[in-house]
């Protein structure tokens, strides 16, 4: 029993992670689109609606098709590298199974609008540098991404990082 709720936990996390990111995207859609900007922080922090046909800074507009595979080779192959992620030190490697949730989950999350809408909602918008539009499942993916870059570089030693380099589970 105990293996099987390590196996559901995972798949757990992800689930709420992208029920939170779909119900906010949900919400954002029927208050903001078709109405003015709506001010968080007068002048610092907005919300904007804004139907995304590309992919991070706007990049690859209009190629759905490109992206649906690209993120979903993309997550496939982080499901695997989650599942190779050694279970001796199991608790060392807690920070990187948790980035990789992350990752994962904001992938789903903007791959399950694109499917869904043909375009990603976004709707936060940081105003004094004109910073793009963006949503939760990009959240997910920034912070997932800054936390493993920063395990890959200063906490785990080269050898613990072998199994990113291999198919198969040691």
């Amino acid at each position: 029993m105990k293996k099987i709720l390590k196996k559901i936990y995972p798949a757990v996390i992800v689930f709420l992670l992208i029920f939170l990111d779909q119900a906010v995207k949900l919400s954002a859609a029927g208050r903001l689109k078709g109405k003015p900007d709506y001010p968080l922080l007068s002048g610092i922090l907005e919300f904007s609606y804004l139907e995304n046909t590309g992919a991070a800074f706007s990049s690859f507009m209009g190629k759905q098709g490109f992206l649906i595979t690209l993120t979903t080779c993309a997550m496939l192959f982080l499901i695997l590298k989650y599942w190779q992620i050694p279970k001796a030190g199991t608790s060392r490697y807690l920070p990187m199974k948790a980035s990789l949730l992350l990752i994962i989950s904001g992938g789903i999350g903007n791959l399950i609008d694109r499917i869904k809408n043909g375009y990603v909602i976004d709707f936060i918008y940081f105003v004094p540098i004109d910073f793009p539009k963006f949503n939760i499942a990009d959240c997910y993916v920034c912070i997932g991404m800054a936390v493993l870059a920063y395990l890959c570089f200063f906490y785990y030693k080269d050898e613990e990082l072998d199994f990113l380099f291999t198919l198969k589970r040691k």
